[in-house]
């Protein structure tokens, strides 16, 4: 029976799912990071690149060792646009295609920024977001390709949420892990996994220009993009981060407490 896979769209999960479309043994598909999530919720999949948040909302799942999205510093596409010095926020706009990222923001809020602004759920169009808010959430490919000074009434300066975290922490943050129910994966399905992973790092300049083959333009831009920002391991780092992330994240009511990680 083939692995229902629930992959990332984006271009960050393309060096995690490096020619798996052609594996015998997994079935693939791509979303949002929040309907990866829905669907391993709803059993539709049975292993997801889920939201490490989701991780916490539903389960008991186990996580596939040593593969993650991270970033230990700037992430570039997981971004706040802010009209107004982040002091003086009283308003923001998400995108909620990841819940992990809206999950930062709001613990970001509470222990960096030190704000305590309204929520709005938007679709990922900034100048809309910024029409109605003081800042706004854009994720993915919609943050990373984002044109410069999309509106030019508006003196908007552009916070990286994986920067923000490491000067919190000092640690790594993890955006997204596969995840899924006990039994759904054999030992060897792990390995495939990680030799996935470690072909697709390998071939990241590839990955990138295939990815972005109708937009040559930001081939360069995607290529950096995914060696210069982009971890795809979950080590000790990343794991201490992802911990405290956990516990922040509860300690505001984002999230229920984690408990022990559990893998496969």
């Amino acid at each position: 029976m083939m692995v229902r896979l629930g992959a990332v769209g984006y271009l960050n999960a393309r060096p995690l799912v490096y020619r798996l479309e052609r594996s015998l043994r997994f079935l693939l598909r791509f979303d949002v990071p929040s309907t990866c999530a829905s669907l391993l919720h709803d059993g539709a999949i049975d292993v997801g690149l889920i939201p490490s948040i989701e991780y916490t909302r539903g389960g008991p799942y186990s996580i596939v060792p040593d593969l993650a999205i991270a970033s230990h510093g700037p992430v570039a596409s997981v971004l706040l646009f802010v009209s107004r010095p982040i002091a003086d926020v009283r308003s923001i706009a998400m995108d909620v295609s990841s819940r992990t990222s809206v999950a930062l923001v709001r613990v970001l809020c509470a222990r960096l920024f030190k704000i305590h602004p309204k929520i709005e759920a938007a679709g990922p169009d900034l100048s809309a977001m910024l029409g109605r808010c003081d800042a706004a959430l854009i994720i993915g490919d919609n943050a990373l390709f984002q044109p410069p000074n999309v509106d030019r009434r508006l003196p908007v300066e552009v916070i990286d949420l994986g920067q923000a975290w490491t000067q919190l922490t000092g640690l790594p943050f993890v955006y997204a892990f596969w995840a899924g129910r006990d039994g759904v994966l054999e030992p060897g399905d792990v390995e495939a996994l990680q030799a996935a992973r470690d072909a697709g790092v390998a071939a990241s300049d590839e990955v990138a220009c295939a990815y972005l083959r109708d937009a040559p333009g930001r081939q360069a831009l995607g290529m950096r993009y995914l060696r210069d920002n982009i971890k795809y391991h979950l080590g000790s780092d990343e794991r201490a981060g992802l911990e405290l992330f956990y516990r922040y994240a509860a300690e505001i009511d984002v999230a229920p407490p984690a408990g022990a990680l559990r893998f496969f």
